[in-house]
């Protein structure tokens, strides 16, 4: 599993309860959130109908509200068509049309894989989750602009294997849209990395971005520095996360 996926094995776990959306009192960050998800597509991503490719793979996510369904299709080293299918029951793994079966190992893998790329494309959509807990760290200026930041990590119960995972966003103060984000992880030997949004574009009144992704040199996993870090020019990239063809039903 690369550093790019191996960031939350937690996301299956996010992406289920997202139609839940209303809380009794909301705390800053939440409202801070909420602004973003309204900025970027509000009620369009709780039914929809997505399909993009990512890394020479084609991706399709459809949800009605809380039901989903992930679609990775790809060929292997044997040219073989391989098909990924995730829902709420889990995953399906089809090779020329055949279901194939899966150890319990291998599901939990492509699982985390599948939904990983979903979520990173739909964010800020899934930090609303029962399963997140939100703080507003105040105040950042990045590249002469103003931001709201916000830390979000993970209960242990229902976070998953990483809910230990950190991650702090970066929402402009004015068009509340989430233009950077960094986070820090313990698998595959630990490691952290900053996102800075680029290419942004709206398709079917959802807003997607490209990113430029970028790691601390020398390492360090405080990521609560990376504003400051990115503003000085002490950030490796690394390499661009793009989504192309973008279609949304």
């Amino acid at each position: 599993m690369t550093k790019y996926l191996a960031v939350l094995t937690t996301i299956i776990i996010l992406s289920c309860g997202v139609e839940s959306r209303e809380t009794p009192a909301l705390s800053q960050a939440q409202k801070i959130i909420r602004k973003s998800i309204e900025a970027h597509g509000g009620d369009r991503y709780d039914v929809h109908d997505i399909s993009f490719d990512f890394r020479n793979r084609s991706y399709r996510t459809t949800r009605n509200h809380g039901d989903f369904q992930y679609e990775r299709i790809f060929q292997d080293s044997l040219d073989r068509t391989v098909r990924d299918e995730l829902t709420n029951n889990g995953l399906t793994r089809y090779i020329n049309d055949e279901k194939v079966s899966l150890t319990a190992k291998d599901s939990a893998a492509y699982s985390n894989s599948v939904n990983s790329v979903i979520y990173f494309t739909l964010l800020p959509y899934f930090l609303t989750d029962p399963a997140v807990f939100t703080d507003h760290l105040g105040t950042s200026e990045i590249n002469g602009e103003k931001y709201d930041k916000v830390k979000v990590t993970f209960s242990e119960e229902g976070g998953g294997k990483d809910f230990e995972d950190q991650f702090i966003y970066w929402f402009h103060q004015k068009t509340g849209t989430m233009d950077y984000l960094a986070y820090n992880y313990k698998t595959d030997g630990g490691g952290a990395r900053f996102r800075a949004a680029y290419n942004k574009r709206r398709e079917g009144g959802i807003l997607f971005a490209d990113y430029e992704n970028y790691k601390p040199n020398p390492e360090t996993m405080n990521i609560n520095s990376f504003d400051s870090l990115y503003n000085e020019g002490l950030l490796e990239k690394l390499s661009l996360i793009e989504n192309t063809n973008i279609k949304v039903q």
